[in-house]
């Protein structure tokens, strides 16, 4: 999936994107996050044993709604219309403008619940027949899959195979900075960056589609 220029540039921006996203949503929810599940998952656990009930179903809520938006996003993919990647990031960049919307109508949850959505859609840009496809909210595995291709490299693979899985890293903390700085300064409205940025990813998917075609 990092096999070209081309989608090594759309990961990693929308990587930058996730990793903006997330340093807002983290900063407005205290220490939870609207695209890190693991963070989520251990938070959940600890405040499970620390009997603290009502942190842990705020934990579970953003992961249901997580995995509600990767499922939506799979089936966009896995449908058979044409132009499926674009649809996906249009709809982001929908559920985006929806948060930033519900923050201007004084819906804080609501729109926490649809930036949490359009995060777990993202993840499907990538997805490949059917696949788990390539994580673009989290780097985890970008970074395993880094450390493994050194490895590789230092014993003779290819020399730079490991780039690409930095770039998606350092992608994603240049995102969560512009996110931090962008959130002290307008709080959740710093969402409608997003959804441009999403909207504008979607118009360069459908530009390059289309020129695949000709």
């Amino acid at each position: 999936m990092l096999d070209s220029s081309r989608n090594v540039a759309l990961a990693c921006a929308l990587s930058a994107l996730a990793g903006y996203v997330d340093g807002i949503g983290f900063l407005h929810l205290g220490g939870l996050f609207v695209s890190f599940m693991s963070g989520n998952s251990t938070r959940m656990g600890v405040s499970l044993g620390d009997g603290n009930w009502l942190d842990a179903a705020k934990a579970f809520g953003l992961i249901a709604l997580f995995v509600i938006g990767a499922a939506a996003g799979s089936l966009i993919v896995l449908g058979r219309g044409a132009n499926r990647q674009p649809w996906l990031l249009l709809l982001e960049a929908a559920l985006l403008a929806g948060a930033a919307l519900c923050y201007a109508f004084g819906l804080p949850n609501v729109a926490i619940a649809a930036i949490v959505l359009a995060m777990g859609l993202e993840n499907a840009v990538f997805q490949i027949d059917g696949g788990a496809g390539l994580g673009l909210t989290y780097v985890t595995g970008a970074l395993v899959k880094a450390g493994q291709l050194i490895a590789a490299a230092l014993t003779g693979g290819a020399r730079w195979g490991w780039a690409p899985n930095l770039l998606l890293w350092a992608a994603l903390v240049t995102g969560a900075l512009c996110g931090g700085l962008a959130y002290h300064w307008i709080n959740l409205a710093a969402i409608w960056f997003a959804a441009g940025a999403a909207l504008a990813l979607s118009a360069i998917s459908v530009f390059l589609t289309q020129s695949d075609r000709r």
